[in-house]
């Protein structure tokens, strides 16, 4: 049975769609030269990849399709999972005046596997705090992360503000996270670190102390906490030399 003639194949190329036109091509010589015809390809790259479609004529559309597809393929593909735990990180943050630092509580990672929630924000409480005169005051805010073993120092905050210092008050600080160290300092990271002083009134009232830092790390589109793992990614270009992006 002789092989049907290319004007045959290019019509029946016509209603196939890109995978089943991909398997055609491979049947012969022959077949691929009738299943790659720019003819073919063109409605589909414009279709699908209008953008690429206005690229050089001299570039195969079928060429410009497989691009298209393996970009799109790669936008949509799952990062892959951090190179960090939770368990290799500490973290420390500390509340400060300009007498000195008022505040102060470290955190192992391992002990926050149940608190988080799948989101990262956590509390780091800050036990034997300095007592505090009620009142307006200014005071600076630093939230470090250590990985274990001392093979990394970063610092994700470090914050001035006025906090007003009240019995169950609330101070509020936040600061946009650097980028990554693959771009730019100028280019901006879309994250924030989150940091809620919060402070109790001490015994007999004789004034406040700060009780827990909470920490987190929210997304700047929809202000919504990033997730763990998400949070170790972004730690991970800091505080390790050859990680996994």
């Amino acid at each position: 049975m002789s092989p049907p003639p290319w004007e045959a194949l290019i019509l029946v190329a016509t209603y196939l769609d890109p995978k089943t036109l991909t398997i055609a091509s491979c049947v012969s010589k022959s077949w691929f030269s009738s299943m790659s015809s720019d003819h073919v390809w063109k409605p589909l790259l414009t279709t699908q990849f209008p953008s690429l479609a206005i690229l050089s004529s001299a570039v195969a559309y079928r060429r410009l399709f497989v691009m298209g597809h393996a970009a799109a393929a790669r936008r949509s593909q799952r990062p892959p999972k951090p190179s960090l735990s939770l368990e290799d990180l500490v973290f420390s943050v500390s509340v400060s005046t300009r007498d000195g630092v008022v505040a102060s509580g470290v955190r192992a990672g391992e002990t926050l596997r149940m608190e988080t929630a799948g989101v990262f924000r956590f509390g780091v409480g800050c036990d034997g705090g300095v007592v505090l005169k009620e009142g307006e005051e200014e005071v600076r805010v630093t939230w470090n992360v250590v990985l274990k073993g001392w093979g990394g120092v970063f610092t994700a905050v470090e914050r001035e503000g006025k906090v007003r210092l009240v019995g169950g008050g609330e101070g509020w600080f936040w600061e946009e996270l650097p980028a990554p160290g693959c771009c730019s300092v100028a280019v901006a990271s879309a994250l924030v670190g989150d940091l809620k002083v919060g402070m109790c009134e001490e015994k007999g009232g004789n004034g406040v102390r700060v009780e827990e830092v909470g920490v987190g790390i929210l997304r700047v589109v929809d202000w919504r906490y990033v997730s763990v793992e998400d949070g170790l990614r972004y730690f991970q270009h800091f505080l390790l030399t050859n990680h996994v992006t």
